[in-house]
């Protein structure tokens, strides 16, 4: 877990929201849970698979995808080699639905975009207790794929970060500790070292790769666009069922989310910015500063959730360049609603965008 340490200075703005879009008083943050439990319930699970230490195994996925481990890869975190049975669990993201159930949207740290061939995660344990893989063992990686190139980069992530908070303790002693926070924007994706690729087997169609440490996210990606090409800001207004507890909601349980698939690439962006001091109609998100491809065909996927009703609206796009004098795109969204099934349908679409 990298440690990040954020100061965070802002001015809390009273902003005008329509009446029937701000949840009552004592839901707290009710419709931010009510979304978040919605993603995760329909959004893909770990595979379990028991296996013995000793000899090793080669398992395959739902997906397709093996693992192969080696046999007395695992120790324990005191450092002891683990014998007999172990339980190895395995989460696989592969597709925009999968993304977004998952908020495991694919950017980089500083917003780049990047075309997925899988997010995985894995973790092994042994009467409850979770196990580490022994330094120089690895888990062999097979992914079925067909890539533009021969190798792609390897990146690692995380859901949350490490951040300073200080106040008092109970003798009214000034005090500094670090707290967990889950990242908003789903995950940090960092491009591991250089020499860390997927490398595609043509013979059996596979990307190959190794995963050498567990219960961390690893994505198997190449970053698209050409870094030369005009680039603009989006902000993305919601003019109706817009809730106003999105801003102060910031580990993960947004209630008004925002999404863009672009057309053809297994790719997504997730909108996660707040825009600040926004009245009725303007409120929203935005993009990371110039950083959508003016041109670039996608579809936008607006979500909301108020006192327990979801809303959405889908739109296909084409990013403009911005009108005028201005260094900003927006967009206008009014979701409406629908019901669970149906938004279930809708992200399911994202796939076939």
């Amino acid at each position: 877990m990298k440690k990040i340490t954020l100061i965070i200075s802002a001015a809390l703005t009273m902003v005008a929201c329509k009446k029937s879009d701000t949840p009552a008083p004592q839901q707290n943050n009710a419709d931010g849970e009510n979304m978040a439990a919605f993603m995760k319930n329909n959004g893909p699970a770990f595979q379990n698979f028991n296996i013995n230490a000793d000899a090793g195994a080669v398992i395959t996925s739902s997906n397709g995808t093996t693992y192969t481990i080696p046999a007395g890869a695992f120790q324990t975190k005191a450092g002891a080699s683990v014998t007999g049975n172990v339980t190895v669990s395995i989460k696989e993201i592969s597709s925009p639905a999968d993304m977004i159930f998952s908020n495991k949207p694919t950017l980089t740290r500083d917003g780049k975009l990047l075309a997925s061939y899988g997010e995985f995660f894995i973790k092994a344990a042994q009467n409850n207790l979770d196990l580490q893989l022994k330094k120089d063992s690895g888990i062999k990686v097979a992914v079925k794929a067909k890539p533009n190139g021969q190798e792609i980069p390897m990146w690692s992530g995380d859901s949350a970060i490490t951040t300073s908070v200080s106040g008092y303790d109970y003798l009214n002693v000034q005090v500094t500790l670090s707290v967990q926070m889950s990242v908003n924007k789903g995950i940090v994706w960092d491009q591991l070292t250089t020499e860390s690729y997927a490398f595609f087997n043509g013979s059996n169609g596979t990307l190959n790769f190794t995963i050498d440490s567990l219960v961390q996210w690893k994505n198997c990606d190449q970053i698209i666009g050409n870094p030369s090409d005009p680039k603009t800001t989006v902000l993305g207004y919601f003019t109706s069922h817009y809730n106003a507890r999105t801003q102060q909601s910031y580990q993960g349980d947004q209630p008004t989310i925002l999404f863009f698939k672009p057309h053809n690439q297994n790719t997504l962006i997730r909108l996660y910015d707040v825009i600040l001091n926004a009245p009725a109609g303007y409120q929203g998100f935005y993009s990371y500063q110039q950083s959508m491809p003016i041109g670039m065909q996608g579809t936008f996927l607006a979500m909301s959730t108020i006192n327990g009703k979801f809303y959405a609206d889908m739109k296909d796009v084409t990013i403009p360049a911005p009108s005028g004098s201005n260094n900003y795109t927006t967009f206008t969204f009014d979701p409406q609603e629908v019901s669970e099934s149906t938004m279930v349908s809708l992200i399911t679409q994202m796939n076939t965008k």
